[in-house]
């Protein structure tokens, strides 16, 4: 297979201003995201719907995983204000509600402390940095009529991107790179513009607990950003080292800019002008951030990149001897970094089908690879819009996590799971804390939160319960993919306290074990009815697999069996089957045919259980197609019916339903996939997209012994180095 053809025919590749479709650089713990410009120069031409009365946000954001803030409460707030007790089968059991509510994502009525505590710590925007253009000596930022003729490419296969444009009648060619191991970024601006009024600023925001924004540009006052002296140079064209430092509360840290021929000044209180001090025509520099490691902004943890530091990039030698600069040195890591990630792990092509679908398909594929690595492979489970803007203030979504990461052992990219799956060591404790005080065993996972753990006040978030057995599907998937002494002592833990919960929260009737209210099932439509929603179809075979993939566990590590596990797993009560289809929940609606189709997860995200009949999954994804409230779902919904399809043997209905003509199915020319204006993209969709063509290509245990089960007979369909699925 030739992979780099295969990659490279799918580069980004634009010709005219696209507000939803810009590109990015980054690395897992930090991204750049960028306009036609290569920098962030025209902001507002890029917008992330607003929410309320709240102006809109951009989608160009500067992002890294370290970089968190919370605003200064007026006093301290917790949740016990916002608990509230809820009958269940083993009598009442505290849950964090909420006084308020959320009605369309909008929260009403909710208490100031509900407010704080949903919206702090919120993830941060680090900074701007975009071209202006000086006049008479006034600086102004670049509108979209000031630019003409632009072309921007975005090479996969370097992760480097070249954009062209004209300003003032004048060419201007920008090469924009990010760093693999740090988070740092590489310009180098190319143009006569440069000597006659085309400068670069740097901007920076104070952090917003606006839901769709990361940036808040309107209060000056409560942030500082000091610009020391440069360091001294030993010649005119050697590199000198500027550094802002930024104090926002309680948050710390510092931007360095290196460069030579350069002139870096602060022009306005949160405001750097970087210009050439030459004359060639020629900026090039390079832009580190780094985090103090002091309040919300936290430091690296034990991820791919801890080895590195975070000291800027000087010039080094090529290996031909020549002295690079900077940034050139940034490029070079650049491009030497991202031929080794295509060419390791695993690759499908679908280029030799004659089926336009297959080349659509193979585009979203590659686009996927590329955005969830720079987006989802960091030391923190993602947001569900990566490093690129914020949405739910950057809190992540423990549940979406699977959509987000599995796909990476799948694709046999464990180094790149590894990272966010270790994380949940770090909130063990707070976590078995949660089941502690609802009398349950184990840890009890939450739901929406920052670094730390805990749990923001939700009438919807704090009662799934599906996000429970993730860490173990994720930790077996690294095992398949790594079968080692190693991979199962690092994870025991965390596969053997989720388990512990499960089996605890489960309860004996005389039908057998069955999961009890209050509780809202992945389809989350039955919110309004939590405190009796029971036995999901999902979650009970998800129960299941569950307990006795932490059961096989024990036995690969040689420990004592534990029979509760094992007695749950076989007990588990079958799902409610209405008019020969599985129903969403065990009471009445029954289903209701809005958000994830969750019932067919069951077989698809799941290997077959004992709880699940072919039979009646093939007609319930019959009745599902037929007429579910397409508007309603979310991007990952295709790829579930994709893997359902696969599992039953109808590999038409697989592809079909990857590719459904659906407004959350939309995968733009960037490969993000758009849900809505204010969610302009999705990457459990991508992340789920790649889990599901894993399967359908390299198959899963027991299923069809054939080259590619969940393709059509007649696609040509290449693939190599897949890890074949549960």
């Amino acid at each position: 297979m030739d992979r780099k053809a295969l990659v490279q025919r799918h580069n980004v590749h634009q010709e005219r201003l696209d507000p939803r479709s810009p590109v990015s650089v980054g690395n897992g713990e930090f991204a750049f995201t960028m306009d036609l410009t290569g920098l962030q120069s025209l902001p507002e031409a890029y917008p992330v719907g607003a929410r309320d009365e709240l102006p809109p946000g951009t989608l160009l954001g500067t992002q890294a995983q370290w970089g968190w803030h919370s605003v200064p409460p007026p006093e301290p707030y917790h949740l016990a204000a916002s608990t509230v007790l809820y009958d269940s089968p083993r009598g009442p059991v505290p849950y964090v509600d909420m006084v308020g509510d959320i009605v369309n994502d909008r929260e009403t009525d909710t208490s100031q402390a509900e407010t704080w505590l949903r919206a702090n710590s919120h993830r941060l925007d680090l900074g701007r940095v975009g071209f202006r253009w000086m006049e008479d000596g006034t600086e102004r930022p670049l509108i979209p009529a000031d630019i003409t003729g632009t072309e921007q490419t975005l090479d996969l296969w370097t992760g480097v991107v070249t954009s062209r444009f004209t300003v003032a009648g004048r060419p201007v060619k920008v090469t924009t790179a990010c760093h693999p191991d740090r988070d740092e970024l590489a310009f180098r601006v190319e143009s006569p513009a440069l000597g006659a009024g085309l400068v670069v600023g740097i901007g920076f925001p104070y952090g917003s607990e606006a839901w769709h924004d990361a940036a808040d540009w309107n209060s000056p006052d409560a942030h500082t950003t000091t610009l020391s002296e440069p360091s001294p140079v030993q010649d005119h064209h050697s590199p000198a080292v500027w550094t802002a430092h930024r104090e926002l509360d309680d948050s710390r840290y510092q931007v360095v800019i290196t460069g030579a021929d350069l002139a870096v000044e602060q022009t306005e209180q949160h405001r750097l002008r970087v210009s050439p001090s030459g004359s060639d025509g020629v900026l090039d520099f390079t832009v580190a951030f780094v985090s103090a490691g002091d309040g919300d902004c936290i430091p690296r943890g034990n991820n791919r990149h801890a080895s590195q530091t975070h000291q800027p990039t000087r010039s080094t030698k090529a290996g031909n001897g020549v002295e690079l600069s900077a940034a050139r040195s940034v490029m070079e890591a650049s491009a030497s970094y991202w031929p080794e990630f295509w060419s390791s792990g695993g690759a499908i092509e679908l280029d030799a089908t004659d089926d336009p679908r297959a080349k659509e398909l193979e585009r979203r594929i590659v686009l996927s690879q590329y955005l969830t690595a720079i987006n989802c492979s960091g030391s923190l489970p993602p947001q569900e819009t990566g490093l690129v803007c914020n949405s739910w203030r950057g809190r992540f979504h423990l549940e979406m996590h699977w959509w987000h990461a599995a796909h990476f052992a799948h694709w046999n990219r464990v180094e790149l799971l590894l990272p966010s799956l270790r994380w949940y060591t770090s909130v063990l404790e707070t976590s078995r804390q949660t089941a502690k005080a609802q009398g349950f065993d184990g840890v009890r996972w939450p739901k929406q939160v920052g670094p730390d753990g805990r749990e923001s006040p939700s009438p919807i978030g704090t009662f799934l319960i599906w996000q429970q057995p993730h860490p173990i599907h994720l930790a077996e998937l690294v095992y398949r993919a790594d079968p080692s002494q190693e991979v199962l002592e690092e994870f025991a833990e965390i596969v053997f306290e989720s388990a512990a919960f499960m089996a605890s929260f489960a309860h004996p009737t005389s039908r057998g074990f069955e999961l009890g209210a209050p509780l809202i099932p992945a389809q989350e439509s039955y919110g309004s009815i939590r405190a009796k929603v029971t036995n999901p179809t999902f979650e009970l075979a998800y129960w299941q697999w569950g307990l006795r993939t932490a059961a096989a566990w024990r036995d690969r590590l040689g420990l004592e069996s534990v029979q509760e596990w094992l007695e749950v797993a076989d007990g588990m009560v079958p799902p409610r089957v209405i008019d020969g289809v599985y129903a969403a929940i065990d009471v009445e609606p029954f289903t209701i045919r809005t958000d994830h189709p969750s019932m067919l997860c069951a077989l698809g995200v799941l290997p077959q259980t004992d709880l699940i009949d072919p039979a009646i999954m093939r007609a319930t994804l019959t009745d599902v197609l037929a007429d579910w409230d397409w508007a309603s779902t979310w991007g990952w919904d295709y790829p579930v019916m994709a893997m359902t399809a696969a599992r039953l043997e109808d590999p038409e209905a697989a592809v079909d339903a990857l590719l459904l003509g659906a407004g959350k199915n939309t995968v733009l020319p960037n490969g993000h996939n758009r849900q809505t204006d204010s969610l302009p993209l999705y990457l459990p969709g991508n992340g789920g997209l790649l889990a599901a063509v894993a399967l359908m290509a390299a198959g899963w245990d027991n299923g069809p012994k054939c080259h590619a089960p969940g393709f059509p007979s007649d696609w040509t369909v290449a693939w190599e180095g897949l890890v074949q699925a549960p």
